[in-house]
């Protein structure tokens, strides 16, 4: 009896993983039609449309800060390699600070490669190097980002870089420097706990010169030692690919910041997404009373 229940619940499952391939591959069948997608762009950009129309009714979070997770988790998905996952999320990229200019978000911080990366395969180290040396080099230059009047800034422990990121990132901060409408910061070498270190270190090199007083020294005084240093602290969080953590990212700034966290890979996160995660925003501080 018991043998012959296991064996009808063995089957079911087995029936159950069928259909369920099946229908994964009829859904990526219909992703690849061109109709399909014609169809679903359209619709997409109606939605995000009347999204927008609704979000500019209310305060727009003025610093936004990513937790970009999931390139790699959504190559593997798609079947690709790790790598053209990170292109992909690059793109990305470049596309929600798009988004970010278009419903009036003044910055955006992004976390790009923590310090805990360094340990990853040598070839993809490389790889995401490359990219960032690109990407850099492409901000400095891109029209967009002198008609927006963003001020780049590239923060983390810069000098574990290789030289060619570094004087990627020089380039785009020198270029940037003088803009005060928007701020991109892009943090690449970085870690939170590293960055209150280096702040401790810089403001004990100060109290010994003479140059700062220990009972001079408080929040806004350690505020001001951070890499964020010229930038307010982050109204809004957002965190893709499911993971709900923070991953030693802007620990001191946070303290006050809203959470989002979301399930789609980040290469995967369309504009209604992104809108979603400002409405969403939105609705707290209305019903804080804010």
């Amino acid at each position: 009896m018991k043998k012959s229940y296991v064996g009808q619940k063995v089957r079911e499952l087995e029936n159950k993983a069928i259909e369920t391939a099946f229908a994964r591959s009829v859904i990526r069948q219909l992703k690849n039609n061109k109709i399909f997608k014609i169809v679903q762009e359209e619709m997409e950009r109606i939605k995000a449309k009347k999204m927008i129309e609704e979000i500019k009714q209310y305060d727009i979070p003025r610093h936004l800060a990513i937790i970009m997770d999931g390139n790699r988790r959504y190559a593997l998905y798609q079947g690709m390699d790790i790598r053209e996952g990170h292109k992909i999320g690059g793109d990305k990229l470049e596309e929600v600070v798009k988004w970010c200019h278009e419903i009036g978000i003044e910055g955006l911080t992004v976390f790009a490669f923590s310090t805990d990366n360094f340990k990853r395969p040598r070839e993809e180290v490389e790889h995401l190097m490359d990219l960032f040396e690109k990407d850099l080099n492409k901000l400095a230059e891109d029209k967009r980002t002198h008609e927006n009047e963003v001020r780049i800034r590239v923060i983390g422990q810069i000098e574990k870089l290789p030289e060619r990121v570094v004087e990627a990132a020089r380039k785009a901060m020198e270029m940037t420097k003088h803009y005060k409408k928007h701020y991109f910061n892009i943090a690449i070498g970085y870690g939170g706990r590293e960055e209150i270190v280096d702040a401790v270190r810089k403001i004990a090199q100060d109290v010994k010169e003479g140059r700062v007083k220990p009972e001079d020294i408080n929040k806004e005084m350690i505020s001001s030692y951070l890499y964020t240093s010229e930038t307010p602290d982050p109204d809004l969080i957002l965190r893709t690919s499911g993971e709900e953590r923070i991953s030693n990212f802007l620990l001191w700034q946070l303290a006050y910041s809203e959470f989002y966290f979301s399930d789609v890979y980040w290469p995967a996160l369309k504009k209604t997404d992104f809108l979603e995660v400002i409405r969403s925003y939105q609705r707290r501080q209305r019903r804080y009373g804010k």
